[in-house]
């Protein structure tokens, strides 16, 4: 255990002392984000280890979907400064893919229009944005659905067409928000095994932001604890259940059961004003 961590430090202290520009470690240095006078994000810091696969999870307002979108370019960032490799994050980068809840299909577009249009926004020829758009249809298990429709697929078919039009750019950097909250129970295990699959083949820098504490343990090398009013890191917590993974195996791992427990309690120990603003997209 203490290898692994020792491992995961000098990671770390080598991408700060000099990532390349395709790196895919991650760096958020004294973030601060408003809505209107509300302070959402106060001064927080965090770094994500090249290839490093990283939980964020919190209360509903804490803004783990903002910071997600601060750091796919997508949201301003108030004050402060993120870099991805040497890259200062203004804008959505061409190596970091994001795959959102409510799977961002296009319903007037097949399958593999919507896995190829990434690829074709960017410049990419059409011949080999199809071809790479087959291989990570193919990847996720959608092999035979090229020409159907959302509508025409499951949730988690739906799920899974999001997470090929990301892994077809070929990304350094993954972002996913809250990927499996809207399939089932069931689903949402298959989901995460496969994800840990592709994960361990692959090995992108991953960054997930879920309410769910087991699903947090069973993917993450490392969950990040976020509190609320403001938006802040709590704690860091490192998962040393050893890899490869399955979602049954990590139930039945010896630390399982006290890891969640640090978890539920640093999140039952919050702001009681998050109790009285409900769910918002600050989340």
């Amino acid at each position: 255990m203490a290898e692994q961590g020792d491992l995961r430090a000098a990671e770390r202290a080598g991408a700060s002392a000099g990532d390349d520009p395709g790196s895919g470690a991650i760096h958020c240095r004294d973030i601060y984000k408003w809505f209107g006078s509300s302070l959402i994000i106060n001064n927080l810091q965090l770094d994500i280890a090249h290839k490093e696969f990283v939980c964020i999870v919190g209360p509903s307002g804490c803004g783990k979907t903002t910071l997600l979108r601060m750091i796919a370019g997508l949201a301003e960032i108030d004050s402060g400064e993120i870099t991805i490799g040497k890259q200062v994050v203004t804008k959505p980068l061409p190596t970091v893919g994001v795959v959102f809840q409510h799977f961002g299909l296009f319903p007037w577009k097949t399958v593999i229009k919507n896995v190829m249009l990434p690829l074709v926004a960017s410049g990419v020829p059409k011949a080999e944005a199809r071809a790479r758009a087959e291989a990570a249809i193919e990847l996720v298990g959608l092999k035979g659905c090229n020409d159907l429709y959302p509508a025409q697929l499951s949730g988690g078919m739906k799920q899974r067409a999001g997470l090929a039009r990301a892994l077809a750019i070929q990304p350094e950097v993954i972002l996913l928000d809250e990927p499996f909250a809207a399939v089932d129970a069931q689903t949402r295990e298959v989901l995460q095994e496969e994800l840990l699959n592709l994960w361990g083949r692959h090995k992108q820098t991953a960054v997930f932001v879920t309410h769910s504490i087991d699903e947090a343990i069973t993917l993450a090398d490392r969950v990040v604890v976020m509190g609320v009013n403001p938006g802040r890191v709590v704690k860091e917590i490192t998962i040393p259940i050893p890899r490869p993974r399955t979602v049954a195996s990590v139930r039945r791992h010896e630390q399982y059961a006290p890891l969640r427990e640090e978890i539920w309690d640093l999140l039952r120990v919050r702001d009681s004003r998050a109790d009285t603003k409900g769910t918002n997209a600050n989340e």
